[in-house]
C-alpha cells in the first residue's frame, strides 16, 4: 500500500462529485429575473459550488490530507463526502447520496484503469483541478485555495519515481476492485458490460516514452543488436505527439479526468433488482439546446425536481434529487442493501480527553484502516477537521 494515495483519491473523487452536481444544478436553474422566491437560480448554483469547493480545499484540511498515511475505509471516506455535499444550502437524502457516490467512484475507477502509465494518474488529477478552477473563476479567494493545493500536489508528486506511481495505482485498484456498479453513460458507450465490469480498449496511443508494438530486437552478450523480427498486433496503436504538462498551467494532453457531463445526456446508476433502466426509456437528444423550452422540460423529467426544505435559521435549503421522481428515490432507499447504506455522523471534536475518547469510539465503528507509524490516527484528524469547517 502506498502512503501517498489518499490525496489523489480524495481530489479526483471530489472533482467527479463537482462535475455531477454542476450538471444537475445547471439543468434545474431558472434565470434570476424570472425565478420565484422558492425556485433554484444560477446564483444559488454558484453559491453551492463555491461553498463545497471552499470547504473541500480548506487549508488545514489539505495539510492533514497530505500527511503520509494509509487509505481510510470506504465508509470513513464516504462520511467525508457526505459532509462535503452538505456544506451548502443543498440537501441530498441517503438514496441520492448513494447514487452520487456510485457515479463518482465508477468514473474515477474507469480513469485509473485507462491511464496509459501510472504517472498519468497525476495528469487526471490536474484535469480535475483545472475544471474546478473554472467553476470558481470569479471567486479569487477560493481560487487561491485551489492553486495552493495545486502547488502542493506538484511539490509532492512530481518528484516521485515511476515505481512509486505504480504502487499508487495498485493501491487505487485494490480500493476499487469490488465495485462493479453499472452506469448508463458507460453502458451506452459500450465501455462497460452488463455485469458492471469495464471493457478496456486494445488500440489507441501507447504510453509516452514507449514504442508502438510490432518489432522484436535481439541483442548479443555485448549489447549489439543482431536481429530484428516483426509481428502483427491485434490493436491499432499510435505514438502520442507530446507529453502532457505536469506544471500549474499547461496542456495536459490526456483527456481522462475532464468533465464527461458537459454534453447533456442521461446518467444513471443501475442496481440489479432495485433500480429501473431509465436510460432505455429516455430518448437522448444528440444536439441539445439548453435554451430551448423543450430541452428544459426534458431535463426536468430526466433529472427530477428540486424540492425546497426549510432548514434551521430561516434560510431556504434546496433538495437535489438524482433520480427521475421522488417515488424512485424512495424505492432505491428501501431496496438499497444494508451494507451499502451510510449515515452522516456528526462529530464534535475538542481537546477534552472524554470527547477525544468518544471520537475514537465513533471512528472505530466506521472501520477506518489502521494507520502506519507516524501517520494520522485512524482518520481522526481528517474527519474532525471536516466537522469543524
Amino acid at each position: 500500500m502506498s502512503a501517498r494515495t489518499l490525496p489523489l483519491l480524495f481530489l479526483n473523487l471530489g472533482g467527479e462529485m463537482l462535475y455531477i452536481l454542476d450538471q444537475r444544478l445547471r439543468a434545474q436553474s431558472i434565470p434570476g429575473e424570472k425565478a420565484r422566491k422558492d425556485e433554484w437560480t444560477d446564483v444559488d448554483r454558484k453559491r453551492v459550488m463555491n461553498d463545497i469547493i471552499s470547504t473541500m480545499f480548506n487549508r488545514k484540511f489539505m495539510e492533514e490530507l497530505f500527511k503520509p498515511q494509509d487509505l481510510y475505509s470506504k465508509k470513513a471516506l464516504r462520511t467525508v463526502y457526505d459532509r462535503l455535499a452538505h456544506a451548502s444550502i443543498m440537501r441530498l437524502n441517503q438514496a441520492s447520496m448513494d447514487k452520487l457516490y456510485d457515479l463518482m467512484t465508477m468514473a474515477f475507477k474507469y480513469q485509473v484503469l485507462l491511464c496509459p502509465r501510472p504517472r498519468d494518474i497525476l495528469l487526471v488529477t490536474y484535469n480535475h483541478l483545472d475544471a474546478i478552477k473554472d467553476f470558481i473563476s470569479d471567486s479569487p479567494g477560493i481560487l487561491n485555495q485551489v492553486d495552493e493545493t495545486f502547488r502542493r500536489l506538484i511539490e509532492t508528486y512530481n518528484p516521485l519515481s515511476d515505481g512509486e506511481f505504480q504502487l499508487i495505482r495498485q493501491t487505487l485498484l485494490i480500493f476499487f476492485q469490488d465495485m462493479h456498479i453499472r452506469v448508463s453513460i458507460f453502458l451506452k458507450d459500450k465501455v462497460q458490460n452488463s455485469n458492471g465490469r469495464f471493457v478496456l480498449p486494445i488500440s489507441g496511443p501507447v504510453p509516452w516514452g514507449t514504442e508502438v508494438p510490432g518489432l522484436i530486437r535481439i541483442f548479443n552478450h555485448k549489447g549489439v543488436e543482431v536481429k530484428r523480427a516483426e509481428f502483427t498486433t491485434a490493436g491499432n496503436y499510435v505514438t502520442p505527439q507530446r507529453e502532457g504538462s505536469f506544471e500549474l498551467y499547461g496542456d495536459r494532453v490526456l483527456k481522462l479526468g475532464t468533465n464527461m457531463y458537459s454534453v447533456t445526456r442521461p446518467v444513471e446508476t443501475h442496481m440489479s433488482g432495485s433500480s429501473k433502466n431509465l436510460a432505455s426509456q429516455a430518448k437522448e437528444n444528440i444536439a441539445p439546446n439548453p435554451l430551448a423550452k423543450e430541452e428544459l422540460n426534458f431535463l426536468a423529467r430526466l433529472l427530477g425536481g428540486l424540492d425546497i426544505q426549510k432548514p434551521a435559521g430561516g434560510e431556504s435549503g434546496f433538495r437535489l434529487n438524482l433520480f427521475t421522481t421522488d417515488e424512485e428515490e424512495e424505492h432505491a432507499a428501501q431496496t438499497r442493501p444494508e451494507e451499502l447504506s451510510y449515515k452522516v455522523i456528526n462529530i464534535e471534536a475538542t481537546q477534552e480527553p472524554a470527547r477525544r475518547a468518544e471520537l475514537s469510539r465513533i471512528l472505530g465503528e466506521l472501520d477506518v484502516a489502521e494507520p502506519r507509524p507516524g501517520s494520522a490516527g485512524k482518520g481522526e484528524d481528517l474527519l474532525a477537521l471536516m466537522d469543524g469547517l
